[in-house]
């Protein structure tokens, strides 16, 4: 693996290996000195043209925690507003020495654009592109899930999957890069997946997904071991896709009443910002099943796994014997 764009990418072994590795980063994390020398003397650029707080923060602490040198690098301000292409930005960074470029872009399709060019000889993280995925927020939704609903006894999740668990996914799957590469991960995992939303906020050829598809949100909620609510992206749309924020609310959000219709065991899951009030109550966002924070928490753990996979943990050292190095 040289790069990380598409969960569509992954094998089973594949996404089992950055889980099991982000296991281990996690157990670091717990310690008095995080830190690993393990991207010592490596320079990992942070390449955003879309703005970001969670992500961008996420991947940084992440790549320090591996004492990577980090370069920060925003479209704004830069010259990329001043109308430089892509190819010359990454010709910039590769002169600069980048061993890694995590990109998050407008344009569906850009990191891969860029890991398949001659531009960039270092590996590409895709932090987001457009409309089209995510694939390191699916990875940390699926760590959590599985610590939740699959633990081993000692509370970490090694080694399993998420086979026969049913995950709801709900609300504007249309704009959402998040839901695309869920449904993927998920599936590889064997989870089933079912997705609820708005006719008008079902993209087009969502048929041909490996999951099921429904407009009724009741009656997929008592089946779910977990459910993911959305942000409805109003940036995205141009047009009136549902009547009114009280309407959409009352059809797709999730309230109190909704969510004690959830098996016990149920989780909460939410990639944020949330839109409280109306995709989902703060009573729910806020209650012990939520995994809102902790999903925010495990997202440092599965950034340095897949940092650590792609630039230096190709041998048979582990992440634990690396700390003690």
């Amino acid at each position: 693996m040289n790069h990380l764009i598409s969960t569509a990418d992954l094998s089973r072994d594949d996404a089992l290996l950055i889980l099991d590795t982000a296991e281990e980063m996690a157990q670091v994390s717990t310690r008095a000195v995080k830190k690993l020398p393990t991207l010592r003397g490596r320079t990992v650029v942070n390449l955003f043209f879309e703005d970001s707080t969670r992500t961008r923060t996420s991947f940084e602490v992440a790549e320090k925690r591996l004492s990577a040198d980090v370069i920060n690098f925003s479209a704004k301000g830069s010259s990329v507003s001043k109308g430089e292409t892509l190819k010359d930005t990454a010709l910039t960074l590769q002169a600069m020495g980048a061993d890694a470029v995590v990109i998050r872009h407008h344009a569906s399709g850009a990191p891969k654009r860029l890991a398949e060019s001659s531009w960039l000889h270092g590996s590409v993280v895709n932090a987001g592109d457009g409309t089209h995925e995510h694939p390191t927020q699916a990875l940390l939704d699926a760590f959590t899930m599985r610590r939740h609903l699959n633990p081993g006894r000692d509370g970490s999740a090694r080694g399993r999957d998420l086979d026969g668990r049913r995950i709801t996914i709900v609300g504007d799957v249309l704009h959402s890069r998040v839901a695309r590469s869920n449904v993927r991960l998920l599936h590889t995992l064997g989870a089933q997946v079912t997705l609820v939303a708005p006719p008008t906020l079902m993209p087009f050829g969502v048929e041909s997904w490996p999951c099921e598809v429904s407009y009724d949100l009741d009656a997929a909620l008592p089946k779910s071991d977990a459910v993911m609510m959305l942000r409805v992206q109003r940036e995205r749309m141009n047009a009136a896709f549902f009547p009114t924020h009280r309407e959409y609310s009352r059809r797709y959000g999730l309230d109190v009443a909704r969510a004690a219709t959830l098996p016990e065991h149920a989780v909460v899951m939410h990639p944020g910002p949330m839109v409280r009030g109306m995709e989902i109550a703060s009573e729910i966002a806020d209650s012990a099943r939520s995994t809102i924070v902790e999903q925010v928490a495990n997202g440092v753990s599965v950034r340095m796994a897949v940092l650590y996979l792609l630039l230096g943990g190709m041998t048979t050292t582990t992440p634990t014997e690396e700390q003690s190095k």
